[in-house]
């Protein structure tokens, strides 16, 4: 009887604990990342709690919303901070009512059991997004912020696919089934982010939302930036970091540290310790230093200073702002300064014009290059990249060899994007081997930028604008620029002037170190070309500075042919690449006739100039070039004309 009633009493309490504890179950204790955590069922669902090992003050916490242990990044560095870490699991609700109802009782029980903070850090990943938006509106008190990853906010794009993603029908299934909608009545359903965020942003929630730029899973356009509208319009706080060239995957930063920043802004200031120093993010490769110009300034009072490059350098912006700067910094010096930025024009362009635009003007003491953005976008190719830069250094300091040089990588979308593929953008691996080689100071905007841009402390899309940057941008530019000059000159200088001493070898025998713009007239004009002494574009068609009312020889049927004698390793046509622009063909030396396509992705729009290298792997001496207007042309043109404003020669 007494072990009856012993078994009896033992089945009883076990079936009182079973029932006293059915929103806990029985945890077990894992390990987190170094972190201790509780796994146990809630509800009938899996749920995890982690431990700090020493928790904040306020007991502030992060609550994910599906994909746990997916790039746990932001929340180790949380942990690391005292807060707590929780997560409960139901996938099947989609972040519909049901959801958030688990979620209240979840919430309910984490603040009884544990004594977390009232206001919650809410985090979703992708689907996620559903969840913290959904739970979030219902709870507008209880969220101290938001940080959400390629998020989920209109169930119509993802899984719906009913816009530019391709959605996934198995999950629009389930999703329609589990709130209850059809594919017609979601028209009218507002319960999802892009609508009740407004609840959030009415109650002053602030949110952070990291996207990649190249989604096409859960494209931004019809996710986080209609939400943004929506938070905007409703007066709340929303930020954006937007990864260039980056799709759904991978979430998050390599470096938390701005998500870790925006929780802790909005939940424990205290623990966000001093801010990095802006030139922290600076890309500056000093090298060597520009003291001959300095001297120059100082000493001489007199300076001319010129500028080489592309639209970023012809456009008012940085190079005012440098010109201002240095008239400042010394201003009882005299300064002549140069601009040669013609829009459209790279490194290898450069190199051709370099003495026509830049040392035919005097002696040189300061030379700003610019052609990264340029020699990527225009085709040029890596070989041609390091040539055409190789020829604009090498040829500068041989014509001066005090001149000071500085190269400046600008920024584009591009290379915004191969650095956060881990790449390094092909022009500046190009460019930096020419800089290194000849000891040249760089600063590279580019990787600046793009890190600055995922630091959270501007956008591409409404601060910096394009790779031509808005007055914002091209402040920021500037500001590196002048912490270049500041720290180069920190130290006073005595003393005379140091040539900088060519290496024997340059590194590409067939850079164009020699480049010039050989005479129009020397060509032999055999039948059809016409030599114009002032060319003027069609006003209906826009052409570049530079470029207008300057001779040329036009073709504009098939068969127009001429002859040109030169002497070099290079040639090349330097044309404007126009609406009506043709195909040309040539052959060198009596060599196959091959063909050249002068139009461009831009050429409906504007008289482009453009260099077209024929042959720049030439053997030294006499050669011979047959040009000749092609009978086919490119679908897009009007025409089969050439215009041809200079002959590129690389001597």
């Amino acid at each position: 009887m007494r072990n009856t009633v012993k078994q009896f009493t033992g089945t009883f309490f076990l079936f009182m604990l079973f029932i006293a504890l059915p929103l806990r179950g029985v945890s077990q204790e894992s390990d987190y990342h170094g972190f201790k955590c509780l796994d146990f069922k809630f509800e009938g669902h899996d749920a995890k709690i982690v431990f700090p090992e020493i928790a904040e003050k306020q007991r502030h916490w992060i609550w994910r919303a599906r994909f746990w242990g997916h790039e746990p990044q932001t929340e180790i560095a949380l942990l690391k901070k005292g807060f707590h870490l929780v997560y409960v699991d139901a996938p099947e609700y989609c972040g519909n009512n049901q959801a958030v109802t688990l979620w209240n009782h979840f919430y309910d029980f984490l603040l009884e059991k544990y004594q977390l903070n009232p206001k919650t850090v809410l985090e979703g990943f992708s689907r996620g997004g559903l969840y913290i938006y959904n739970w979030g509106s219902e709870n507008t008190g209880k969220v101290a912020c938001i940080y959400a990853d390629a998020p989920v906010c209109d169930m119509r794009s993802w899984p719906g696919g009913k816009g530019k993603g391709a959605g996934s029908p198995s999950d629009w299934k389930l999703h329609l089934e589990a709130y209850n909608l059809t594919e017609e009545t979601i028209g009218n359903f507002r319960g999802m982010p892009v609508f009740n965020a407004e609840k959030l942003a009415r109650a002053g929630v602030p949110v952070l939302h990291v996207v990649g730029a190249a989604d096409s899973i859960v494209p931004v356009d019809e996710n986080t930036y209609l939400l943004e509208k929506t938070y905007r319009e409703a007066g709340g706080d929303i930020k954006i970091i937007v990864k260039e060239g980056i799709g759904h995957h991978p979430h998050s930063l390599k470096d938390p540290a701005p998500i870790v920043r925006f929780i802790l802004s909005n939940t424990s200031p205290e623990l966000m310790g001093d801010p990095l120093p802006v030139e922290s993010k600076m890309a500056i490769n000093f090298r060597s230093p520009i003291d001959n110009c300095r001297i120059k300034f100082e000493k001489e009072k007199r300076g001319r200073v010129a500028f080489l490059g592309g639209s970023i350098t012809a456009n008012s912006g940085w190079r005012d702002m440098v010109c201002d700067y240095l008239k400042q910094r010394f201003p009882a010096t005299e300064f002549e300064f140069i601009n040669a930025g013609i829009p459209s024009l790279g490194s290898t362009p450069g190199s051709m014009r370099l003495f026509r635009d830049v040392l035919s003007k005097g002696t040189i003491d300061l030379l700003f290059e610019e052609a990264a953005v340029n020699d990527a976008t225009n085709g040029f190719t890596p070989e041609q990249q390091l040539r055409g830069m190789e020829g604009i250094i090498y040829h500068a300091l041989k014509s001066n060899p005090f001149m000071d040089i500085v190269m400046v990588h600008f920024v584009d979308q591009d290379k915004m994007a191969d650095y956060n593929n881990d790449k390094l953008p092909e022009v500046i691996i190009q460019h930096e081997k020419v800089a290194d080689y000849y000891k040249i100071p760089s600063v590279n905007l580019a990787k600046e930028i793009n890190d600055r841009i995922l630091n959270g402390e501007f956008t591409w899309r409404d601060d910096f604008k394009n790779l031509h940057p808005s007055p914002f941008g091209q402040k920021i530019c500037f500001r590196t620029i002048k912490y270049f000059f500041e720290t180069s000159w920190r130290e006073a200088v005595s003393g005379d002037y140091i040539p900088k001493i060519l290496p024997e070898k340059i590194l590409d025998p067939y850079s164009y170190v020699s480049g010039y713009f050989e005479p129009l007239k020397k060509a032999k004009r055999e039948s059809g070309w016409k030599y114009i002494k002032k060319w003027e574009p069609d006003k209906k068609v826009s052409a570049r500075s530079g470029f207008v009312n300057d001779p040329i020889l036009e073709a504009t049927q098939p068969g127009a042919t001429l002859k040109l004698y030169f002497s070099g390793k290079a040639i090349g046509l330097f044309v404007t690449s126009g609406p009506d622009a043709g195909i040309v063909e040539y052959s060198i030396d009596g060599s196959d006739f091959r063909s050249a396509d002068q139009f461009t992705q831009w050429s409906t729009q504007l008289h482009l100039p453009w260099l077209i290298m024929l042959e720049d792997e030439l053997c030294d001496g006499e050669h011979t070039l047959v040009l000749r207007i092609s009978a086919d042309k490119n679908p897009l043109s009007t025409g089969n004309v050439c215009r041809i404003h200079q002959f590129a020669i690389n001597d």
